[in-house]
């Protein structure tokens, strides 16, 4: 089913160094812009990540040292991708939990502000799970009756399937709206505040922290009560992104004094 859409939406994948959100690299992208006529635009670059990349990070992706050591640094392209990606919703499989915070990391670190607020995530992997509990190369055999095969964890291979995937699945579910703003509703597993999810929304909209010994508390609540948790929080591992949550909303208490 071609997808009803309202404005452009970009599917993207990207390998990476490792699975940490706030250490790991990038180390290729690709993306398939898909526009409301229908028409595509479809990118894959390697990225030179300015680490080597570890064995067992190869061993998934097949990219080595050798394979990145002339391509450009992410800081090189950000900009240009950044534009690329401006006024666009965004799609992925997985994308909610890692490839949009670690792409929101490379792009602090590069020093550009992308504001990903603007656009609707849709996860096609939560619509799958939600649906039939599968990986990525299930899904496209279950949906689309093909074999990823060499293609599973290549960045081109796993966007272009993804995309593939959620026309398919258009097709198959009727009660699944052609519609991006209820897909991305759909397909978001909780109303989290920041990308990991280190704070979401209660049924009043309340910021709730959602880790650690304040589990399930008001997030307003403990900063106010326990001035040294933000400092904890600015000091330890966490995303540049949940970092600012917590700074929004002790910035918005500090106003109402």
């Amino acid at each position: 089913m071609k997808l009803n859409l309202k404005r452009p939406i970009v599917f993207f994948d990207l390998e990476t160094t490792g699975t940490n959100i706030t250490n790991d690299r990038i180390v290729e992208i690709s993306v398939v812009k898909v526009l409301p006529d229908g028409s595509e635009i479809v990118k894959t670059r390697r990225i030179n990540p300015g680490c080597p990349i570890p064995a067992e990070a190869t061993a998934v992706h097949h990219i080595t040292d050798e394979d990145v050591k002339n391509e450009p640094e992410f800081r090189k392209v950000a900009r240009s991708l950044a534009d690329f990606f401006a006024g666009c919703d965004i799609a992925g499989f997985n994308s909610n939990r890692f490839d949009i915070p670690l792409l929101d990391q490379e792009f602090q670190r590069a020093g550009v502000d992308f504001d990903f607020s603007k656009a609707r995530f849709v996860d096609v992997q939560t619509i799958f799970h939600k649906k039939e509990q599968r990986t990525l190369v299930a899904a496209y055999k279950f949906y689309c009756g093909k074999d990823l095969g060499d293609e599973a964890h290549s960045a081109a291979g796993d966007t272009m399937a993804t995309y593939e995937v959620l026309k398919a699945q258009l097709d198959r579910y009727e009660d699944l709206p052609n519609d991006i703003e209820a897909l991305s509703e759909f397909s978001s597993q909780n109303r989290n505040v920041d990308f990991m999810g280190r704070l979401i929304y209660d049924e009043q909209r309340r910021e709730v922290i959602n880790f650690g010994k304040y589990k399930g508390r008001l997030a307003e609540e403990v900063l106010k009560n326990d001035p040294g948790y933000y400092s904890w929080i600015m000091q330890g591992d966490f995303t540049k992104n949940t970092k600012d949550a917590f700074t929004r909303i002790r910035l918005r208490h500090a106003m109402k004094k």
